[in-house]
């Protein structure tokens, strides 16, 4: 355990030099990027090591793995859910997500204010800058406005996950436009491949994952 929390610790180091430097071109304050680990298919172990070297903001892809893993963390933890919503998990994700990434429908939003506590979480509502990709999640960019306008929810970011082979920095610029002119103070945006990008670009959060705990592939 002692060999893979210094890997983590070296990991986190390395990610924080990119940080600082992206910030530093876009003459930024750390202050304003909210580093959100993504833990999926990690195990409770890697969170908390995670968590003693000064990590408070994991990311889960799924109820099932965010609702198992929250109770083994302490209470200051944010947990921030970011996958493909259900309704029938809906329920759950209000008792252990702080943030949801991923909103993008009327019907799951009108779900999520009928429960209590819903009103103390985050929400993002996600963007899909893909014409006629579906599959992807998301808010077409032409229904933005509409659907905020529809939502009683109090959205407070958007969140896109760049389109593939797509240039990020044009998606991400597009995003911060967008997010710009619907008041939207939070943008979720950039994973390990690309968040130097979306910093310069204007994101509040970034998500990673492999870059901090390494390659899924090679898990056991």
């Amino acid at each position: 355990m002692k060999a893979r929390i210094e890997e983590l610790r070296e990991n986190l180091a390395k990610v924080e030099e990119q940080i600082q430097g992206a910030l530093r071109l876009a003459s930024r304050n750390r202050e304003e990027v909210t580093l959100v680990v993504v833990t999926k298919t990690y195990p409770v172990e890697d969170l908390l090591a995670l968590y003693e070297l000064g990590v408070r903001n994991f990311g889960e892809n799924r109820d099932q793995e965010g609702s198992l893993k929250a109770p083994h963390l302490p209470s200051d933890t944010h947990w921030h859910f970011q996958g493909q919503i259900q309704s029938r998990k809906i329920p759950s994700l209000v008792q252990w997500a702080d943030s949801i990434h991923s909103l993008d429908s009327l019907e799951h939003a009108a779900k999520f204010e009928k429960l209590p506590n819903s009103e103390k979480l985050n929400y993002f509502v996600q963007i899909n800058l893909e014409e006629g990709a579906d599959h992807r999640g998301g808010v077409s960019v032409n229904e933005v406005g509409s659907f905020l306008e529809s939502c009683t929810l109090p959205i407070t970011g958007a969140m896109v996950v760049a389109p593939l082979g797509s240039d990020p920095v044009v998606a991400f610029s597009k995003v911060k436009k967008i997010a710009d002119e619907h008041g939207l103070k939070e943008i979720s945006m950039g994973m390990s491949g690309d968040f130097e990008a979306a910093l310069v670009a204007g994101a509040t959060h970034i998500r990673v994952g492999s870059s901090i705990l390494g390659s899924r592939s090679l898990l056991a």
